[in-house]
């Protein structure tokens, strides 16, 4: 009986010892991804590794520009997707990304919303400017694409300096969702795949006519650990498999 228990234990620990050298050997895979990108990649995330095995992707979620800043002050990555073309230009302009590796995998539009119950009677963008309207989620527009996008429309009709009283800034488009769903703001601008998502909590009054397209740029960074595998996943990304997974949340094709 002894010996049975001594072998069983040698064998578990054996098994044990295996599953810590293949934990060992998972190759990891950093992914710096917008914040309008989470519920997407996340999809990815695990349909990727499934097609790759062996494979860990770590996502990194955050506002564009604040990805850029991690990127820039050192911070390990092998991916970045970005929310607009600036940040990526900017990758681009300061050598971590080659220009002909980044290219558009998706777009979405941007859209003012108000909480389900919309207590201020928001219909149109030009009800900003009532009295009724005491305040404006926004992204950071220096920071957060969905920001600068926002900032750009109000500045073309003329009233983002009248509006600045009124808007709350928040550090991610996400942060604005949650600002809505929880009915913290009177409206706010986000992306409509956002408000989606948010179902019956957000409702969306319009879309917010914009000149250029919301568009996402992703590209394997030049000081990936493991360029190989980040060439993959944006391979996967781009793929009719990626772009399916895309449009399951709102996305669509370049």
């Amino acid at each position: 009986m002894k010996r049975c228990i001594v072998f069983s234990l040698f064998l578990s620990l054996l098994a044990f010892g295996v599953g810590i050298a293949h934990t060992a050997q998972a190759r990891e895979l950093i992914v710096s991804a917008a914040a309008s990108l989470t519920d997407a990649f996340s999809d990815i995330e695990p349909a990727f590794e499934k097609a790759h095995p062996g494979v860990d992707v770590v996502m990194n979620f955050a506002s564009s520009g604040a990805l850029y800043r991690q990127i820039e002050q050192g911070a390990p990555a092998d991916v970045y997707a970005s929310a607009n073309p600036k940040w990526m230009n900017k990758a681009v302009e300061n050598g971590f990304v080659n220009k002909a590796d980044a290219a558009v995998f998706a777009r979405n539009s941007l859209v003012l919303a108000t909480p389900a119950d919309n207590p201020a009677g928001v219909k149109t963008l030009k009800a900003l400017s009532g009295a009724g309207v005491k305040s404006i989620g926004i992204g950071t527009p220096e920071t957060v694409p969905a920001g600068q996008y926002a900032k750009g429309a109000l500045v073309k009709k003329g009233v983002f300096k009248s509006l600045t009283p009124k808007m709350i800034y928040a550090e991610s488009v996400r942060q604005v969702l949650d600002y809505l769903s929880r009915g913290e703001v009177d409206c706010g601008f986000v992306y409509r795949t956002d408000a989606v998502k948010a179902g019956d909590k957000v409702r969306i009054i319009e879309e917010v006519p914009l000149e250029k397209t919301v568009t996402y740029p992703i590209a394997v960074l030049k000081e990936s650990s493991a360029p190989d595998l980040a060439k993959a996943f944006v391979a996967f990304v781009r793929s009719d498999q990626g772009a399916a997974l895309l449009k399951k949340r709102g996305f669509k094709k370049p």
